[in-house]
């Protein structure tokens, strides 16, 4: 089964971790969709008329789809799996694809964008997209991860 990856799934290291019998089998665009940000901090796609998304396709086995369904949260509803046509080396090809069950918009967690836009960097997906994708701005911090701890020497008395 092919998976289409725009978000984190796109970071082999990360997949790795996830789903270790995964392949990844190159590029791919998923046309009449728009990546966003929703309101968990994560990212989904939403149906746009003439928009096109790109990412990475994984050949996943079995226990890969298991893991990443896990991982996604398939059971608690954050997500859910459509099969949707990509187009990947000039071929169209069914794909499984991840989407939020709830698409208001939201910020993204502190350090997501930094993972998506490296994962994009590494595929070699197209230099403006990924600039489109560096342009979200993310939460800020405090809302989707804690503050840093205070500095060696600094009570929290002293800081505020």
């Amino acid at each position: 089964m092919l998976h289409f990856a725009y978000g984190s799934n796109m970071n082999r290291l990360m997949m790795g971790w996830r789903c270790p019998t995964a392949t990844l089998v190159g590029r791919a665009v998923l046309p009449g969709y728009r990546f966003i940000i929703m309101r968990h901090g994560m990212a989904t796609l939403v149906p746009a008329q003439g928009g096109v998304v790109h990412g990475v396709l994984w050949r996943l086995r079995p226990r890969d789809l298991a893991a990443l369904n896990v991982y996604e949260n398939i059971e608690g509803g954050l997500y859910r799996t459509v099969t949707l046509v990509v187009v990947a080396d000039r071929r169209r090809v069914p794909a499984l694809v991840y989407l939020a069950n709830n698409t208001e918009r939201g910020r993204p967690k502190s350090g997501y964008m930094h993972v998506v836009t490296a994962a994009a960097r590494d595929a070699g997906l197209p230099s403006n997209y990924i600039r489109g994708l560096a342009r979200i701005a993310p939460a800020p911090l405090g809302r989707f991860a804690p503050a840093a701890p205070p500095r060696k020497g600094v009570s929290l008395k002293d800081a505020g």
